[in-house]
């Protein structure tokens, strides 16, 4: 079972005994890993840019096309559906295998080992847009320049901060299960099984070094970097442009064109005003991937004790403004 930040907060101060090192790393970042995180961010963006031009002048085959949609979409609901909404918050229950799963697809994505993903993303809902967030926009201020700073810094530069979130304070849950302690500590794996795939799907396929090198650029570095930016975007963009139609303590708001790129993770003011919730795109035409998802493992029961939203939960967190506005119209009808 996992616990959510509300339950993190009520837990004991005190541990009985120590819990032990869930990732690589610590809570401080050294040099070499900074170094590599550079290097993973850095490769496949230059990747990303040539790609347009590669596209244009050579095109690209139905196979890099279709490993690179398949790999992004397993990463992307690894992260969505795994490490998002099912460890950070407990939208869910699953059943052991799907666990695992679910930590592995995660891992296939390369944003990081599952412990410290989620502890990092518990610390920021507690502290959303305030200080203590990891990765809020409004960091530097209001102003143009200082908000242009901390686009950057919530897109990118708060990775490399050397402070790391206490992993045993925010997902003690996950420290204290071996399986995923396992898992977050074997991330190096995970990452090299993620960008050998799809060269070692392409060459067989093509039989030809060609056909690996191909898929290798668009299936690994191309998918792996826009991944990592759409990801990024939700703690950026989601966080200082978007429509707000729903409560929360912070200025989270909805970016509909990005909703099927991050699997329905961009409907982010309905996600700060109730986190818990399975489904992020509540309101008519938010299409959300991962709650669908979330359905069908519900149905094949796998997952159960899914947090639904329900009309009566969805009405109680709307915006003062967007309530006045339909009970207005509803009035003049």
């Amino acid at each position: 079972m996992t616990a959510s930040p509300d339950v993190l907060e009520d837990a004991p101060k005190a541990q009985e005994t120590p819990l032990p090192s869930a990732t690589l790393g610590g809570e401080q970042r050294r040099s070499i890993e900074q170094f590599t995180l550079l290097l993973f961010i850095v490769v496949p963006f230059v990747a990303l840019l040539a790609a347009v031009p590669l596209a244009w002048g050579w095109g690209v085959s139905w196979l890099d096309l279709g490993l690179m949609v398949a790999m992004y979409y397993i990463g992307c609901h690894g992260i969505t559906i795994g490490y998002h909404r099912y460890f950070t918050h407990g939208s869910f229950k699953a059943k052991r295998p799907l666990r695992i799963a679910l930590a592995v697809m995660g891992s296939l994505a390369v944003e990081g080992p599952v412990v410290r993903w989620v502890a990092d993303h518990r610390k920021h809902h507690k502290f959303s847009d305030a200080e203590g967030d990891p990765h809020s926009p409004w960091r530097y201020g209001e102003s143009v320049p200082a908000l242009m700073k901390g686009l950057w810094w919530a897109h990118v530069g708060w990775m490399f901060d050397q402070e790391q979130t206490s992993q045993q304070k925010y997902a003690p849950d996950l420290v204290k299960d071996p399986a995923l302690r396992a898992i977050s500590r074997q991330f190096v794996l995970w990452t090299a099984v993620s960008l050998l795939v799809p060269p070692l799907v392409g060459g067989l396929a093509t039989w030809s070094w060609q056909g690996a090198v191909t898929a290798f650029f668009w299936g690994s570095l191309v998918r792996v970097a826009l991944l990592h930016h759409v990801t990024w975007s939700i703690n950026s963009i989601c966080h200082a442009v978007g429509k707000r139609p729903f409560k929360s303590r912070d200025r989270s708001g909805n970016v509909w064109w990005l909703a099927v790129l991050s699997c329905g993770e961009s409907w982010h003011n309905l996600h700060h005003a109730d986190p818990t919730s399975a489904r992020h795109g509540v309101l008519r035409g938010q299409l959300d991937s991962s709650a669908r998802i979330i359905r069908w493992f519900e149905r094949a029961g796998w997952a159960y004790d899914v947090r639904w939203p329900n009309a009566d939960r969805i009405e109680s967190r709307r915006a003062s403004g967007e309530k006045r506005d339909k009970e207005g119209a509803a009035h003049a009808a």
